[in-house]
């Protein structure tokens, strides 16, 4: 073997450990930032008078009342990161957890650097699933193939009746 055939063969090998790696970087990314936004939501709940003080004095949410800014911030911060961690409806829950983000980012005026560095960290992690998706290690992979294969049957049935050629089968005989 001579050398291009030999770095050929180790970088052919070096990517397929990370194509079975990706994954479980999948998982971990979503599981991350699904434990930053529960936790923030739990916190929220468990001192919920400290919560509408917060909302009312020190974050300003536009268009919203403070009250409603505080449950619909909770809700948000305590379901989406169920969705994202079981990786149903990833898309969807990273999309509100991004803008969730910006509107964090936003509504807190006296947030320091570091604050504004991690939201922007954050904000970097939840476009790995909005945009690559859950991965294979997710219910959106599982769900997603299970109703693939039944509208592939379907579909195959539909276009193929029983004691009917299929277009092949006809355009061969012809």
């Amino acid at each position: 073997m001579n050398f291009i055939n030999t770095t050929q063969l180790w970088v052919q090998r070096s990517i397929s450990g990370i194509d079975w790696l990706s994954p479980a970087s999948d998982l971990l990314i979503r599981l991350w930032i699904a434990n930053i936004f529960w936790k923030a939501g739990t916190v929220k709940l468990a001192s919920w008078d400290a919560t509408l003080y917060l909302f009312e004095y020190e974050y300003q949410v536009p268009f919203l009342p403070p009250e409603i800014a505080a449950i619909l911030g909770t809700g948000v911060e305590l379901s989406m990161p169920v969705l994202l961690a079981l990786g149903l409806a990833t898309r969807f829950s990273a999309l509100v957890l991004f803008v969730f983000n910006i509107i964090a980012v936003v509504s807190y005026p006296t947030l320091n650097e570091i604050g504004i560095k991690d939201h922007q960290y954050w904000g970097l992690l939840l476009l790995v699933p909005l945009f690559h998706g859950a991965g294979r290690l997710s219910l959106d992979h599982f769900v997603s193939k299970f109703f693939w294969r039944r509208d592939v049957a379907a579909e195959a049935q539909e276009s193929n009746p029983p004691n009917h050629p299929s277009g092949l089968e006809s355009t061969i005989n012809r």
